[in-house]
């Protein structure tokens, strides 16, 4: 019997990248795309490794694609790190495992290093095809916490938590990071939130963007830690904006959603310049040249936005290819299609 699991990317909507400074945010995840993981009973454990963790290239220009798309340390150590916090997680708790061995493998159709949670929906995938195997459950606060651990705790990724939380929760979410809240209970407040489907959004990245979340939270980590007043207020506002927008998709006002997106990505802009490439302000630039709002969804390499009907669709659509930008509406997943 093969154990599949699945995880999808994440798409922020508002907040980020506050999340990773008790801030809030609003994410979902979605299932145009995701990452596969199987895994199966074997007299010995292993590991299966994918394209991305392959040495052998047909010339040097590939290989330098290749580094370029995936980086220099492919899947399989999100894998083994995953299997290794899972032990040391049931150790923690007390809970026996039992000694069958297993082969595990992986597989992703998720746009690669452009701030889609592309490694952690890898990992959360993994830890949820363990826990069948295992037959123990994990809370999902606990699941996002354990999937935060690997990355940052196991293989030194700087991340924020958001992108754990909506591939844990399955549907979308709205996030305080409360600090008060964080410190009692090693979590934030979570609430489970349904996002009209006549808010018409789209997801938009180009795969030359692709770098590490790091690039980002390791410079914002190192003014936050040294209280740059403009990122202290930034991730205020940050965290206001997500009220507004959680309010906002309660009465249908479209209209100050995207507001907030525009200025959500403005304060992005404003202190974290330096890892704001221009292609990435070119795609934003791009959508509100025809009248749509839109924001980084998370480190960069990818944006969301909001268009305004079919036509508007299209015509976005067309701008982008022409600036070599692929474009989707994404499929939300939701309580009743998880």
């Amino acid at each position: 019997m093969i154990i599949k699991k699945q995880a999808f990317p994440r798409a922020a909507l508002i907040g980020n990248p506050s999340d990773g400074y008790y801030g809030k945010t609003i994410a979902f995840v979605f299932d145009n795309y995701s990452a596969q993981v199987d895994l199966y009973e074997t007299p010995e454990l292993d590991f299966v490794p994918s394209l991305r963790d392959h040495s052998c290239f047909p010339n040097i220009r590939e290989m330098v694609r290749q580094v370029g798309l995936y980086g220099y340390y492919g899947g399989i150590r999100l894998l083994k790190a995953s299997v290794k916090r899972f032990v040391e997680y049931c150790d923690e708790h007390a809970i026996k495992l039992h000694d069958r061995n297993f082969t595990m493998r992986y597989r992703t159709t998720i746009p690669n290093r452009l701030g889609l949670a592309g490694s952690s929906a890898i990992i959360t995938a993994s830890i949820r095809a363990l826990e069948e195997f295992y037959e123990i459950s994990i809370s999902k606060p606990e699941l996002a916490n354990l999937v935060l651990s690997v990355e940052m705790d196991e293989l030194g990724i700087a991340a924020g938590l958001q992108d754990r939380v909506a591939q844990a929760y399955n549907v979308p979410v709205f996030m305080d990071f409360n600090r008060e809240h964080m410190a009692e209970f090693g979590y934030g407040i979570y609430k489970e939130l349904t996002i009209p489907e006549d808010l018409n959004l789209f997801v938009a990245f180009r795969t030359d963007l692709a770098e590490g979340s790091e690039i980002l939270h390791s410079r914002l980590r190192d003014d936050y830690n040294n209280g740059v007043p403009a990122v202290l207020d930034a991730i205020q506002e940050w965290a206001h904006l997500t009220d507004v927008v959680y309010d906002a998709l309660q009465k249908k006002d479209y209209g100050t959603i995207e507001k907030c997106l525009r200025r959500n990505f403005e304060l992005r802009c404003e202190v974290c310049s330096s890892t704001v490439s221009a292609k990435n302000r070119r795609m934003v630039e791009l959508a509100n040249s025809l009248g749509a709002s839109a924001k980084l969804t998370g480190s960069g390499g990818a944006i969301i936005g909001i268009y305004h009907d079919d036509d508007h669709y299209q015509q976005l659509k067309a701008l982008f290819g022409r600036n070599q930008i692929d474009m989707v509406k994404p499929h939300i997943v939701t309580a009743g299609n998880e």
